[in-house]
C-alpha cells in the first residue's frame, strides 16, 4: 500500500452468476453476484466488520437457523460469500417481512409504542402482545386467539406471510380486552399497582373478583381498567362533570339528604343484590321512577352521568364514604370540572 495509508481487507466475490438460497419464508431467493460488492471484512486497524464477525460467531456457536427481518436479505448474500470462502456449511435462512404502520411505512415511534416497555406502560398484558405479534405475520387456520403454548406447538415458518403486515392497535385492543377479562383480580392488581402506585391504598377493592369484573366490562387496556375504578378512589370533595352537575344543585339536595337517612337506617347485608332490593322498595314507596331516583345519586357518588349499575357503585364505594359523598353533594361541596 502507499506510504502512510493503512489498508483494509476485502473479500473477493464472484462477478458472474447468482447467490441463491431457499428461504424459510420467502422461498427461492436469487441475488445477482454483480450486485454484491467486494465488501470489507477487516478494517484498517485490524478489527472485523459485522459481516465477518456475525458469520464467525454463528459458525462457532453452531447456529443452524438464522431468522430475521427481510431488510437483511442483502446482507445474507454477503454472509453466504464468507461461509463459502471459509468452507463452512450454510445455516438455514428465513426472512420475515417488516411490520408496517397504518400508513404503509415501516413501524416507528410515530405510529405509537414500539418497545415492549412502552406497551407495558400503555396497559397491555404480555399474553395479548404475544398472541397479537404471533398472529401478525403467521396464521394457524382461522384461529385468532391462542395461548403461547399453542403458538409454540403450531408454529411453522411455512405458515408465515411473505407480505408486510400492518400493525393495527384496534385489533390489539380487542385481544387485550379478551385477556383482561380472562385474568384474575389479584394478577391484574399486581400489574396495575406498578403502573399506578396510588392504587395500593385500594388493594382490597382491586383484589376483589366482583369489583374486578365491574372494572373489566369496557376496559381495553389496564389504564382503562384503573380509570374504571376511579369512582371509588376519588377524594372528597369530588370533581363533577358539567353534565353531572346539572343533576345536582339546590333542587336535588332534599332528595340526596333523604337517601342519606334511608341508607343510615339500612341494617341489611351490604351487597349489590340486597341494596337493589332495598332501594327499589324506596323508589316504589315514593312513587318515583328509578331513573329519577338514581340520576342525582349517581352524580353525587361518581361525579359522572355514566357508571356501573348504581347498586354496584354504592356497594363498591362503601357505606360511610357513600353517606359522606351524598352529604357533600347536598351541601354543594363539589367542584365542577372545566371540561
Amino acid at each position: 500500500p502507499p506510504a502512510g495509508r493503512q489498508p483494509v481487507v476485502r473479500i473477493k466475490t464472484p462477478e458472474e452468476g447468482c447467490t441463491t438460497w431457499k428461504d424459510g419464508v420467502m422461498g427461492q431467493i436469487e441475488i445477482p453476484n454483480k450486485d454484491v460488492d467486494d465488501f470489507i471484512i477487516l478494517r484498517a486497524d485490524g478489527t472485523p466488520t459485522y459481516l465477518l464477525a456475525v458469520v464467525v460467531d454463528d459458525h462457532d456457536m453452531g447456529v443452524t437457523q438464522v431468522i430475521r427481518g427481510s431488510d437483511h436479505i442483502g446482507n445474507t448474500a454477503r454472509q453466504i460469500a464468507v461461509f463459502k470462502n471459509m468452507g463452512w456449511m450454510l445455516p438455514d435462512f428465513a426472512h420475515l417481512p417488516l411490520i408496517h404502520g397504518h400508513d404503509g411505512k415501516k413501524l416507528s415511534k410515530r405510529h405509537g409504542a414500539t418497545g415492549l416497555e412502552e406497551f407495558e406502560a400503555k396497559g397491555y398484558l404480555p399474553e395479548a402482545i404475544r398472541n397479537y405479534l404471533a398472529r401478525l405475520s403467521w396464521s394457524h387456520g382461522d384461529d385468532e386467539i391462542f395461548s403461547t403454548e399453542q403458538a409454540v406447538e403450531w408454529f411453522t415458518l411455512s405458515a408465515c406471510s411473505k407480505g408486510a403486515p400492518c400493525f393495527d392497535f384496534e385489533k390489539l385492543n380487542v385481544l387485550n380486552q379478551h385477556y383482561i377479562k380472562e385474568a384474575d383480580a389479584g394478577r391484574l392488581y399486581e400489574i396495575v399497582v406498578k403502573l399506578f402506585p396510588e392504587v395500593k391504598a385500594f388493594a382490597a377493592k382491586f383484589r376483589d373478583e366482583r369489583i374486578a369484573n365491574i372494572l373489566k366490562v369496557r376496559a381495553k387496556t389496564l389504564i382503562e381498567y384503573k380509570q374504571a375504578g376511579d369512582f371509588f378512589m376519588a377524594k372528597r370533595p369530588l370533581e363533577v362533570s358539567k353534565a353531572a352537575a346539572k343533576d345536582l344543585g339546590a333542587a336535588a339536595a332534599p332528595h340526596l339528604l333523604s337517601v342519606v337517612e334511608d341508607l343510615q337506617k339500612y341494617q341489611g347485608e351490604w351487597t349489590p343484590e340486597t341494596l337493589e332490593t332495598y332501594i327499589k322498595g324506596l323508589v316504589a314507596a315514593r312513587e318515583m321512577k328509578l331513573g329519577a331516583f338514581a340520576k342525582p345519586v349517581r352524580a353525587a357518588l361518581t361525579g359522572s352521568t355514566a357508571s356501573p349499575s348504581l347498586f354496584e357503585v354504592i356497594w363498591a364505594i362503601g357505606k360511610e364514604e357513600v353517606l359522606g359523598r351524598l352529604r357533600d353533594a347536598a351541601e354543594g361541596k363539589y367542584q365542577v370540572a372545566e371540561a
